[in-house]
């Protein structure tokens, strides 16, 4: 096989030190934008991340090139898991059950994003754009689950998957601080019970 050098699959051990990486970068990141991390309430440094992976700023920089290399890698690692997780809870629950688990998780994602403003706005003025396909990603999840719901009738079958992603979005903005979970939770339910509505 001729595989390029960066189409091949990462070794085990080198696909757990990337994962580390990203996980770590990802809780510093955003704890930095809050005010709860990162060195004093500033924007952590790549030591400090690789320090908290517990890898080497060399095994770092192997994986991310960049500062923006790393927050770009985090943010659609990240996206990556919330659209992955549709297919999987379907698996688990009922398609109702399914698409209200999948909005959390879709929360707690905007939540993240948030957190990570500073971070990405940063990768945007460096000329990458850590938002390409996202929407049409986003919106493929929730139309598996729209459409799992409309099959066994439990939801209508008019809905846009497109409407919704900007209703949970909406919720994000308005409800996405952690001392606004309950309100943000009704607001889901009152969100998927539009979803079960039938004239």
């Amino acid at each position: 096989m001729t595989a390029a050098k960066g189409d091949r699959p990462l070794r085990a051990d080198a696909r757990r030190n990337r994962d580390l990486v990203l996980a770590s970068a990802m809780r510093l990141l955003s704890d930095a934008n809050g005010g709860n991390g990162g060195g004093g309430g500033g924007s952590p440094t790549l030591d400090a991340i690789a320090k908290d992976a517990g890898v080497g700023i060399g095994t770092l920089y192997r994986h991310f090139p960049t500062r923006e290399a790393l927050v770009e890698a985090v943010y659609r690692n990240e996206l990556t898991a919330v659209c992955d997780a549709a297919p999987a809870l379907l698996d688990e629950l009922a398609p109702v059950d399914a698409t209200r688990a999948w909005m959390d998780r879709y929360i707690d994602f905007m939540i993240a994003k948030q957190g990570m403003a500073d971070a990405l706005r940063a990768v945007i003025a460096s000329g990458g754009n850590p938002y390409a396909h996202s929407r049409d990603l986003l919106g493929s999840a929730i139309r598996l689950l729209l459409d799992a719901g409309a099959a066994d009738g439990a939801f209508r079958k008019d809905v846009d998957a497109d409407d919704v992603l900007v209703s949970i979005s909406g919720v994000a903005l308005v409800a996405g601080e952690p001392s606004m979970r309950e309100q943000a939770g009704r607001l889901l339910d009152l969100l998927l019970d539009g979803l079960r509505y039938k004239p």
